[in-house]
């Protein structure tokens, strides 16, 4: 058996724990810009305020009815998800961490049989007493068949946030009272396609046959059937796969004109995305960023401009992948226009410890490369200092908006929750 563990509402839940105030109160989380709705909570829910939904549209009216808002504070809630997934650890070490608010629990490691239901009702009590957050859990044979429970578990509180598919009268029951676009690993235009052949629940997807699943579709919807069937074959490693592609954009807080600025942006987005590709130990050959205007503002001129350069050697010395970004943003920045966003992506990646090297470019990441980006990135995680690169600036002028972010109660000794 597959336990799936989801926090509800993560984000939301997050800000609440260190202020009891906030109880019973409608809490929505903005995007990055404080642009659009992110997290909700289950009272702000229940006032109508849609996932996705752009700020603007619903401020007035949700603020003028009591509701509270915060910018995301992507470092709170990155810490108490960290401290969710150690609590689960306790209870079971074979874990696969899903996302940031989900995991994966492995109950076949255990050698005796438990009891399934209080197993799961003491993990929801540990999780909420030792750490805030309040979870859903959703247990069954297959990791897509636990995300269907857990479904059911978060949307129906008559099950006391937990749901057990233990046999196969209680599976039929909730797979034909499931909607095929509700199944995990099916998207929207599988959703249109299995329609137009009839296919409208989850218990007749799980009738077909998984082969001929696999010769007109793809192997991820044959590996699905199989799961709705009971049978296990998605494992950790189809989730643990190594990255292919790294991006790092954002928008800014303001329309941006000055090269110069822009230029800071993306050495900034090209650094992180040297921090994460190291942290893949891997290397890129290719190199992309882009520029563009704001699409949604139909009273500017708008832009969207790209290139990519392909080097002779892979890297993920943060200097080299700086500098060519640059590179790229002159060759395609042009005076006029109001830039919204800029972003760098990193492609074409091989393992750090053996790729093929040129024949005649001896101009490769040395020892010394290796050893400073090594040191640098010691010291950004062990939050020694701050390190970084002269051309992302100091005063960054284009950082997003996040103007109501809550306090870092949790890694910032100055930012302590305080007691009266």
């Amino acid at each position: 058996m597959f336990a799936l563990v989801d926090c509800n509402s993560f984000y939301a839940s997050c800000e609440k724990i260190f202020r009891p105030d906030l109880r019973n109160k409608p809490i929505v989380v903005l995007s990055n810009n404080d642009g659009c709705v992110i997290a909700r909570s289950s009272e702000a829910k229940l006032m109508g305020i849609g996932m996705g939904q752009p700020w603007y549209q619903v401020k007035d009216k949700y603020l003028n009815s009591n509701g509270i808002v915060f910018s995301s504070n992507y470092e709170l809630y990155a810490d108490i998800s960290n401290r969710v997934m150690n609590v689960l650890t306790e209870f079971c070490p074979e874990i696969d961490i899903y996302s940031i608010d989900e995991a994966f629990l492995d109950l076949s490691s255990f050698k005796t049989n438990i009891d399934l239901i209080n197993f799961a009702h003491d993990c929801r009590d540990k999780i909420k007493k030792w750490v805030g957050i309040p979870v859903s859990i959703g247990i069954a044979p297959t990791r897509t068949l636990s995300k269907l429970a857990n479904k059911v578990a978060k949307d129906d509180p008559r099950y006391g946030g937990v749901v057990i598919l233990a046999n196969k009268d209680t599976t039929r029951h909730f797979l034909k009272s499931t909607s095929i676009d509700k199944i995990w690993g099916v998207g929207r235009r599988l959703t249109i396609r299995l329609k137009e052949i009839g296919i409208s629940n989850a218990y007749d997807l799980s009738q077909l046959d998984p082969r001929l699943v696999g010769s007109n579709f793809n192997v991820i919807l044959e590996r699905t059937v199989r799961e709705l069937r009971g049978q296990p074959c998605i494992t950790t490693n189809n989730f643990m796969e190594p990255k292919k592609q790294i991006m790092v954009s954002r928008s800014f807080g303001r329309s941006i004109t000055s090269k110069k600025i822009l230029s800071e942006a993306i050495s900034f987005h090209a650094s992180r995305a040297a921090e994460k590709l190291r942290h893949e130990s891997q290397k890129c050959r290719i190199i992309t960023a882009f520029i563009r205007s704001n699409r949604f503002n139909n009273n500017i001129k708008q832009i969207y401009a790209s290139r990519h350069i392909e080097l002779a050697y892979p890297t993920d010395d943060s200097r080299i992948i700086i500098k060519n970004a640059n590179q790229i943003l002159n060759s395609v920045f042009m005076d006029g226009y109001q830039y919204s966003k800029a972003g760098v992506l990193l492609s074409d990646f091989t393992k750090s410890y053996g790729y093929q090297m040129s024949l005649f470019d001896k101009n490769i990441d040395s020892k010394s490369s290796r050893e400073l980006m090594r040191t640098v990135d010691h010291i950004n995680m062990m939050e020694i200092a701050r390190i970084g690169f002269g051309n992302q600036g100091f005063i960054n002028t284009w950082r997003m908006k996040r103007q109501i972010k809550s306090k870092r109660y949790t890694t910032k000794v100055e930012e302590l929750p305080e007691v009266s």
